[in-house]
């Protein structure tokens, strides 16, 4: 698209820089203000779920949240892993660099090798939503036993301990959502660096909503 390669470069380069600096700002405020941010909210909220559940041994509400969250993630590790192989059919099996789409070689301007590379850069993503969602699981399965034992059974069992782990899967679970939302500005990137640039800017605007509006 772009006849200047520094110029492809630096979109590239800027989006990329965009996508940490946003997140790092992001852990940031986690970190040091966590209440404003929907992240530290919902991780307070479910500390509180998990405090009013085991103290009122709520157990047919608690198993029947746990198996909806494991339900989505379910869903979701399944489908990660099958566009992740869906690419990786596309770009090694059926035809490989010369089987790539005509529509955006002619968009991007781009050699077949540097197509690939991004494409291993969307498999890598949806690997990492699809490990995501999967520990996920394991942990809501974990806290699935734990929440329904009382604490004088067992010292270790508290509310605190367990609202640890559910956050632990519930940590993974966002990562394996960011890894879907990583996904559109990679798939853009495709036709070229301005799509990708473009791609950024929209994401970023998004995930602001999402992460910082608590109404």
């Amino acid at each position: 698209m772009f006849d200047a390669p520094w110029l492809e470069q630096g979109l590239t380069a800027l989006s990329f820089v965009a996508l940490a600096a946003y997140h790092l700002h992001l852990v940031y405020r986690i970190r040091r203000t966590p209440l404003t941010t929907a992240i530290g909210l919902n991780a307070r909220t479910r500390r509180v779920w998990v405090e009013t559940i085991m103290e009122k041994q709520l157990d047919i509400l608690a198993i029947q949240t746990l198996r909806n969250w494991s339900m989505a993630a379910s869903f979701l590790a399944s489908a990660a892993i099958l566009i992740s192989l869906g690419i990786l059919n596309a770009a090694f099996v059926t035809g490989g660099i010369g089987g790539t789409p005509q529509l955006i070689m002619r968009v991007s301007h781009e050699s077949g090798g540097i197509w690939l590379v991004k494409l291993l850069f969307l498999i890598v993503t949806f690997f990492f939503a699809f490990f995501n969602f999967t520990l996920a699981i394991r942990s809501y399965n974990r806290v699935g036993f734990m929440i329904n034992i009382p604490t004088e059974r067992d010292p270790l069992i508290t509310p605190v301990f367990v609202a640890n782990m559910l956050a632990h899967g519930m940590n993974h679970y966002s990562l394996g959502m960011r890894g879907y939302y990583l996904a559109v500005p990679l798939v853009l990137w495709l036709f070229g660096p301005l799509w990708l640039a473009i791609g950024t800017l929209v994401l970023i605007m998004v995930m602001y909503r999402i992460d910082y509006n608590l109404d």
